[in-house]
């Protein structure tokens, strides 16, 4: 929610690379998130889309 470069990403959630640099482009191009200044950072329709994935247990 507050950014994170692209290798804290990798690390945080333990993906291959070239796996989580296709979500974040898909994530991207849902406009879910943003990326700016070298940091992905969600956007507010990416935090309503967290939040209903909560609710679903997804």
């Amino acid at each position: 929610m507050n950014g994170a470069k692209k290798t804290h990403i990798v690390y945080e959630v333990n993906l291959n690379f070239n796996i989580a640099k296709k979500y974040l482009e898909v994530l991207n191009e849902k406009e879910l998130i943003r990326h700016e200044n070298g940091l992905f950072i969600t956007t507010d329709k990416g935090k309503a889309f967290q939040e209903i994935a909560k609710e679903l247990k997804l």
